[in-house]
Parts: structure tokens; sequence; C-alpha cells
């Protein structure tokens, strides 16, 4: 079922989306769970990553849909943003929180049928290899292919991407079965390595991102095995 979220002040024009979106559902058999909204500070209060896809005003009261997407942004970079507005000027701040596209008013079933489609063909295309990661600040959408590798501390664990990194509270044991489908080893107790990223391995330990992470003596055979397995599945 795909979580759709409608973030409109006027009901009028929310209604006409979820008759849409109603009839779509009827044509093409896909589910959604339509969460409504009447103003940007509303999703973005206590916001979770919980949505595939949002239909997004630009002009609201309290805080316009342009202020509302960079604030989700923040937290999920995943989630397929699409405006709803009558004023096409906001085109390079759409660029700017990576909308994917607009939704000119008055809406017409056929072209919001057709953008609606596309929505669903990136959000599928891009959910494949994304991972959900509970912060203090909120749910935190990560694609499987940017972490570099986890580092555990105590009770902490530290996420190496490349978009930065950030620290929170869990087990590496969380972790390690979810993504060993997708090349991860656990090289010691302390690293769970992505071994896309290994540049090289010597002297006891493999080099991601400039970084020598040991490899401890138990594990390096079999380390050794699984990235020769990774390197024989490149095309």
């Amino acid at each position: 079922m795909i979580q759709l979220a409608i973030v409109e002040d006027e009901d009028s024009y929310a209604n006409q989306l979820i008759e849409y979106i109603n009839q779509y559902q009827a044509e093409s058999g896909n589910y959604f769970k339509i969460s409504r909204f009447s103003d940007g500070d509303e999703i973005t209060h206590d916001y979770k990553g919980q949505f595939d896809i949002i239909l997004m005003d630009i002009e609201m009261k309290l805080m316009d849909g342009m202020t509302a997407a960079e604030e989700i942004r923040k937290l999920d970079s995943d989630v397929v943003i699409m405006f709803i507005t009558n004023m096409t000027n906001y085109a390079i701040r759409g660029y700017q929180v990576d909308a994917l596209d607009y939704v000119l008013k008055p809406v017409s079933y056929f072209a919001f049928s057709q953008k609606l489609g596309r929505a669903i063909s990136k959000m599928r295309k891009s959910s494949s290899k994304i991972i959900s990661v509970d912060t203090p600040s909120g749910v935190r959408k990560l694609d499987i292919d940017n972490i570099f590798y986890i580092e555990s501390e105590g009770h902490n664990l530290t996420f190496y991407t490349t978009g930065g990194d950030f620290t929170i509270r869990a087990k590496i044991g969380d972790f390690e079965e979810q993504l060993s489908p997708y090349y991860f080893f656990r090289s010691n107790k302390g690293y769970l390595v992505n071994l896309k990223f290994v540049d090289g391995v010597e002297n006891g330990a493999c080099i991601i991102a400039g970084k020598q992470l040991l490899v401890s003596r138990a594990r390096k055979n079999d380390f050794m095995s699984a990235l020769t397995d990774y390197m024989a599945s490149l095309p």
C-alpha cells in the first residue's frame, strides 16, 4: 500500500485530489492510504518519514509548501514530493528540494494521473535499497549504496555516509542481518562495512574512504571470501 499525503488548505481542491486518487486506484490496481493535512506546519510537526508520496500545495497560511518541503528534506531525502500550485515561478526553488513535478491548478484528471504514475515509478525504483533509521529528530531514510560503513561504540552506532555522519543509539546486530544481502560484512565486532567502498586490504585492515578499519583475525578469511564474491558479482 502506498502512503500518500495531501497538504492542501482548500477543502475543494483536497477533495478533488482524493477523488482523482480513488479513480486512479480503481484503474491502476495501486492502493493508497491517504492522509490529509491543512497546512505545511501540520505535516512537518513530528514528521517520521512515513510517506511515499506527498502532494503539497505551495500557498498556505502558516507554513508554505516550499518551506515545508525544505524541512521534510532535512529528514527524508527519498519521499516523492509533487507541488500543487497555480503559479509556475517556483521551478528553481523546486529543484532545490528535489521536487519531482508540478501539478497546475485547475487540476485535470488526465494530467494528474500521468504525473501520479511517474511518482509511483520513481518511488518503486528508489525504495528497493532504502532503509529507515530512527534518530532523535525522527526517522531518516538512507540509500544503502550511500553508506560507507557503520561503527559500533558502546550503545551507539555511527553511520558514515556520502552525505555525512550521524550517531544513533542502537546495536550493530540490528543492521547486520538487514544489510548482509547488499554486500555488507562485519569485519570485526565494531565495524559493519560496505564492500562496495573497500579500496584495498593491507596490514590487517580494509581501507574505506581513506580510513583503515581493522579486520579481525578470526574473520579475515571470511572477509576476503565475501570481498571476492562481491567483485565477482560486478558486471
